[in-house]
């Protein structure tokens, strides 16, 4: 009998859930949450064996629920794998001391590397299977580079390795697979995955949705700002824009559709909205604590820094609804037909003192790695007493077997990235290519960051959130640091771009999510998501030349930065909705009507531009803010349609 897609067999069902048990466990106790000295302190007694053994619970999991082929008969194969991969990481767990000590990721006995080879080519075949051909094409040929390095040309060569070398450093020292990204993930990520997992099993994304209901569903355009919200915030606990979408959009697409709003511009909204919860704080998936551990700094500095950006985009999805609802006038939902506020918050409110517990240990107690454990069990005790929530047996079970796949799938991931950031260190290529990107951009600021952009939107293609921004702050942090920018501004900057594939055709990947649950057409989606989310597209140029808007300066010089931007974000909004808040409708026909149009978009452009000064142009602040605001009253001007206006109003 044929497995369904995503229904596991029922001991691989146990079998995960151990899984993620043991993985839990392994971690809390890494932190020591169950006392001063770990209770394993007899077994793990090196940070590797905690790696190792990670690994030995998660990776063979990868075999078992991706299978090779979809007959059972091929099972056997699956699981001779997953077995070949469970006994490789018990042997680097018994020998992890005695490699340490006698250096086994330079010289090891011959049994260690015949070993090594055995995990490098089963974590590349997890990474196939969980990250996708790309993201596997992307690390095989990174991961053998080092072996043929002095054979290529002078930009792209290295110091080559031989094989039995190679595979040695990549399995046996922590520069490769247990590199920094494997390291984030098992000392940091684990229990912010898990907070996560159990905010969505217990029913925090109906009673988000439910909550934007409330709070938007009966202003105009009242669905479209409800999806805003609850898929910005759903997708903040997730990480993936595609799961955001196909869960969240199963319930925000068709209330958008029914309300009146086109397909294409329905489903725009839903894979926006999902990409930009990525971004959004206080969890922001699981990149911004790798990114954390990157910069060697607490992961709040990090939310705080991401905050107004996020905002500034979300404000940007607001306004161009607003405008379109008012155009296209759309009324909201009766509140009769909305859930109650108060019935909503009585019914949910575990989950906002979760959040609560989880952020006072994040700023004020400033315990980031322990934070989501406490908050997770809060959650799950507060969720035991909700008559609507509580769990029985089985949902108990299907929590642990989705914490088991996720697990799985990042640490699969992280591993094989991990692969990359060996191949770099090792050749020592990633010298090579910074000191190359600064040649090719001379002095100028602008030029690598154009540069910039466009490498981290290529190679954000196909890949994942996280494996697209490790990759990039491997290769091209360096660079734009050594530039002279600020590095928390670098390393959110290849984080903007690096994602902004979902919502750009011709992959949009997001967008082509949701217009397959709206029925509209994927290119047509692609261009209204790309149209809708254009801010996020200048977002990133503005933080990295005005550090104020990413909480780095004066409280005047943040709010000057982040008042500007946002009048800028109202005037081009309004250009592209032909709707102007507080004016009306500005689709004037004719020459006239476009110039008006054009004008006001670049007046808007000009207010929100930042300072200059970085990228060569000084021009001052007074000029183009002065220049911006007298374009965009003459472009108001000839652009606004006074009729249709006093007609609507009428």
């Amino acid at each position: 009998m044929s497995r369904k897609p995503g229904e596991l067999p029922t001991p691989l069902r146990w079998l995960t859930g151990i899984a993620a048990v043991g993985a839990a466990f392994l971690a809390m106790d890494s932190l020591r949450l169950f006392s001063e000295s770990p209770l394993l302190d007899f077994v793990i007694t090196v940070q590797n064996h905690y790696y190792y053994a990670l690994m030995g619970l998660l990776l063979p999991l990868c075999f078992l629920i991706n299978p090779s082929f979809k007959s059972p008969k091929s099972y056997w194969f699956d699981s001779v794998l997953s077995l070949a991969a469970f006994a490789a990481c018990v042997f680097f767990f018994i020998n992890a001391e005695t490699m340490l000590d006698f250096g086994w990721e330079f010289l090891a006995p011959d049994y260690a590397v015949w070993v090594s080879y055995l995990l490098w080519v089963l974590i590349m075949e997890a990474v196939r299977r969980s990250g996708g051909w790309v993201l596997f094409i992307l690390v095989l040929v990174f991961s053998l580079y080092p072996i043929f390095a002095d054979s290529f040309p002078g930009p792209i060569q290295g110091m080559s390795s031989t094989p039995a070398e190679t595979a040695s450093y990549h399995v046996m020292s922590i520069e490769s697979i247990l590199g920094l990204p494997f390291r984030a993930f098992a000392q940091l990520v684990i229990g912010f995955l898990i907070f996560g997992i159990a905010l969505q099993q217990t029913g925090g994304g109906r009673f988000f949705i439910n909550l934007a209901f409330a709070g938007f569903g009966h202003v105009r355009g009242g669905s479209a700002k409800v999806a805003i919200v609850s898929s910005g915030l759903m997708g903040s606990m997730s990480g993936s824009v595609i799961t955001n979408v196909l869960t969240t959009g199963q319930m925000t697409i068709p209330a958008m559709q029914k309300s009146g709003m086109e397909k294409d511009y329905a489903a725009g909204i839903e894979a926006c909205a999902s990409t930009g919860g990525v971004l959004l704080p206080p969890i922001m998936g699981s990149t911004a604590f790798i990114m954390a551990t990157f910069l060697n700094v607490p992961y709040t500095t990090v939310a705080l820094a991401a905050a107004i950006p996020a905002l500034l985009y979300f404000f940007g999805l607001f306004v161009q609804v607003d405008a379109y609802a008012a155009r296209k006038g759309l009324v909201g939902t009766p509140r009769d037909e909305l859930p109650s506020f108060k019935e909503t918050m009585k019914q949910g409110w575990f989950y906002i003192a979760a959040f609560g517990v989880l952020i006072f240990l994040l700023v004020y107690l400033q315990r980031e790695a322990v934070a989501p454990f406490i908050a997770t069990g809060v959650l799950l005790v507060l969720n035991q007493f909700s008559t609507d929530h509580r769990w029985n047996i089985k949902q108990a079970g299907a929590f642990l077997v989705a914490t088991g796949r996720l697990l799985m799938e990042l640490l699969t991931i992280m591993a094989g990235v991990g692969l990359i950031v060996g191949a770099l260190s090792v050749t020592g290529l990633s010298g090579t290519l910074v000191n190359d990107l600064l040649y090719l951009a001379g002095d100028s600021t602008l030029l690598l960051l154009l540069m910039g952009a466009f490498s981290s939107f290529l190679l954000g293609i196909g890949m994942t959130v996280t494996a697209a921004y490790v990759f990039l702050a491997i290769v091209l942090a360096p660079a734009l640091i050594q530039g002279g920018l600020d590095p928390m501004s670098v390393h959110l900057f290849i984080l903007y771009w690096g994602m902004l594939s979902f919502i750009t055709p011709p992959v949009a990947l997001g967008a082509f999510a949701a217009a397959s649950i709206a029925g509209s057409s994927a290119l047509a989606t692609g261009f209204k998501a790309m149209r809708l989310g254009s801010i996020i597209y200048f977002i990133p140029f503005f933080f990295v030349l005005e550090p104020a808007l990413i909480m780095s300066g004066s409280w005047w010089e943040i709010l000057f930065a982040t008042t500007k931007l946002g009048v800028g974000i109202v005037l081009i909004a309004g250009t592209l909705q032909s709707y102007l808040l507080g004016v009306g409708f500005l689709n004037r026909t004719g020459p006239i009507g476009i110039a008006g149009r054009t004008l006001m978009a670049i007046g808007g452009g000009l207010i929100a531009l930042p300072t200059t000064e970085v990228i060569g142009i000084n021009v001052g602040q007074v000029t183009p803010l002065l220049s911006g605001c007298v374009a965009a009253v003459v472009g108001v001007l000839l652009s606004q349609n006074r009729e249709q206006t006093a007609l609507s109003h009428g």
